[in-house]
């Protein structure tokens, strides 16, 4: 069974979604793969090789030689090392030259010479896939036994929406893996939040934080992998990167922020805020800028409407509420408090003075703590690998 333990060639075209190959390669190599990358020359204006040779610790190759080190990378060799061969992104240009035996490239020289298996994760626009050779091509390859993943469909690099889309990495490694894809959460309707919010001082300053808006969006990511039917309520400046299949809500305000979760709450199942919304917003909003003239600003603040205290009222017997605490002092007590006066039935604790931790940051270390008593402390990981560890766990408390 692939990839665990194999030996795999991962091909990178010339496509906006090779930046999804950084990904795709860390997950191959966690899972037990050893992975050597080949780029084609459009592939290097889309990724560096430096990232995809650090996350395969080995070195990417594109040339047939390295005039550096005046050595010939013997391109029938690396076809005979490889258990398979994968291509993701699979561009047009690189699917017709193997349907049709074209070889100029050292991509498609190793292609021609693998003995292994192959599979093509194609990437272009909706017109471009769509074109009767592209389908030609495609059906030709199928007819020499590669296999292809996808695409999928979602919004494209030109703005249209349609197929094309490159499939999720993780869609892949489990395609691979002959691994049936996790849809656990097919029928349920999930409703999250991420990202800050601002409230306004005047038409140019306002009250915000540093959220980023990654871990809530990773976890809207992983409902959508399950099959769940997620709403995403995203503040300003939250990170894009979210499952194409997601209802993605923008707002700005505590208050805007309120009023789409109340009315999106109860046709959800699942509730998770992420969101670090404002705890305090400006009594009075002035309409014009605020002029320096000398003297102190005195800025009177009134409490921002509690969401997650709101919608932890309104929660029913079928739906499961989960909240995140970010504390600096006394994390567990303060969290425990949470649970309790807001209703939930979970809580995802987090601390600033843990190193990794937070806001901004790829990673994250969390405790979930949940009305059953559990209290399950995880170490620090990728802010996806986290998002996995609380679905599962939302998952025991359905």
């Amino acid at each position: 069974m692939l990839p665990g333990g194999k030996k795999i060639i991962l091909g990178v075209c010339g496509s906006i979604a090779a930046y999804k190959s950084a990904e795709l390669v860390r997950l191959l190599v966690k899972s037990g793969a050893e992975v050597k990358v080949i780029m084609t020359e459009a592939a290097k204006d889309f990724i560096t090789p430096l990232t995809l040779s650090t996350l395969s610790k080995h070195e990417v190759l594109s040339d047939f030689s390295n005039t550096d080190t005046d050595t010939w990378n013997e391109h029938v060799q690396l076809g005979l090392w490889a258990d398979h061969l994968l291509i993701a992104p699979a561009s047009a240009n690189t699917i017709a030259k193997m349907a049709h035996g074209m070889c100029d490239n050292f991509l498609t020289a190793v292609y021609l010479s693998a003995k292994c298996s192959v599979s093509v994760a194609p990437a272009m626009d909706l017109d471009m896939y769509q074109h009767p050779s592209t389908q030609q091509n495609l059906s030709t390859l199928q007819s020499y036994g590669v296999s292809i993943i996808g695409p999928d469909s979602g919004e494209l690099a030109s703005g249209l929406n349609g197929m094309g889309r490159m499939t999720e990495p993780e869609e892949i490694v489990q395609s691979l893996s002959g691994k049936k894809k996790d849809q656990s959460l097919v029928g349920y309707k999930a409703l999250v939040t991420a990202g800050p919010t601002r409230e306004a001082i005047d038409p140019v300053r306002f009250l915000s934080n540093n959220s980023s808006g990654k871990m809530g969006v990773a976890i809207a990511n992983e409902l959508a992998n399950r099959g769940a039917d997620v709403t995403l309520v995203a503040g300003p400046g939250c990170v894009n990167g979210q499952h194409n299949s997601i209802n993605r809500i923008n707002i700005v305000s505590a208050a805007e922020m309120h009023k789409v979760c109340v009315e999106h709450f109860p046709n959800s199942n699942i509730t998770v805020m992420a969101a670090a919304v404002a705890d305090f917003t400006p009594q009075t909003v002035v309409d014009k800028k605020i002029k320096k003239n000398g003297s102190e600003l005195d800025l009177h603040l009134t409490s921002t409407k509690d969401i997650l205290a709101d919608i932890g009222s309104r929660k029913r017997e079928n739906q499961v509420v989960v909240g995140f605490a970010m504390e600096t002092d006394n994390a567990l007590e303060n969290a425990k408090k949470k649970l309790q006066n807001k209703n939930a039935d979970a809580i995802v604790l987090n601390s600033l003075n843990e190193k990794g931790a937070g806001f901004k940051t790829d990673t994250n270390k969390v405790t979930i703590i949940d009305r059953k008593g559990n209290e399950v402390e995880h170490p620090l990981k990728l802010k996806t690998e986290v998002a996995q560890d609380i679905i599962d766990h939302i998952l025991n408390l359905l």
